[in-house]
């Protein structure tokens, strides 16, 4: 079994977006038995919380099932238990670093990383890769979609091969 977890600031967001869109196409590819997929967030400032309001509109409009949750922060443990940790963006990075130590075992990752070359042209900036903007301040959650989107079918794609 892979075992994914997605990590935003807020885990309100990015990070269950990307959990519920994952969710459903390894469902839909009949492989969800050989995937645990999860969220958290790099902050406390949502704990307990529920999805954002539009991050469900969004996921409703393109029929991708959730469920309520409550947001929680990303723990030592869960570098232990998790196979892929993957992050929004590197100011995510960077918190998480200050929570779980260092990556020895070269778990975490930028969601943007995992798409090949041709689709995230576009993302690159000054030779960095950029990350998936935060909805949360730009409103944008279209954006935040297709970004999340071609980076969960990356994943997939990756990983069944």
């Amino acid at each position: 079994m892979k075992k994914i977890l997605f990590v935003c600031h807020g885990n309100i967001c990015r990070s269950p977006m990307a959990e519920f869109i994952l969710k459903e196409m390894v469902r839909e590819a009949g492989v969800g038995s050989e995937f645990e997929i999860s969220s958290a967030a790099v902050s406390t400032e949502e704990t307990g919380n529920d999805m954002y309001p539009p991050a469900k509109r969004m996921l409703q409009s393109k029929n991708i099932p959730f469920t309520r949750r409550s947001a929680r922060q990303i723990s030592r443990s869960d570098y232990s238990y998790y196979d892929y940790i993957i992050c929004m963006d590197q100011s995510n990075i960077r918190w998480m670093r200050n929570i779980i130590g260092e990556d020895s075992e070269h778990k975490v990752s930028l969601l943007l990383q995992w798409i090949n070359g041709e689709l995230i042209n576009h993302h690159l900036t000054n030779g960095k890769m950029a990350d998936v903007a935060d909805p949360w301040y730009t409103g944008d959650f279209s954006v935040a979609y297709r970004d999340i989107e071609q980076g969960c079918r990356a994943i997939l794609k990756q990983l069944r091969d």
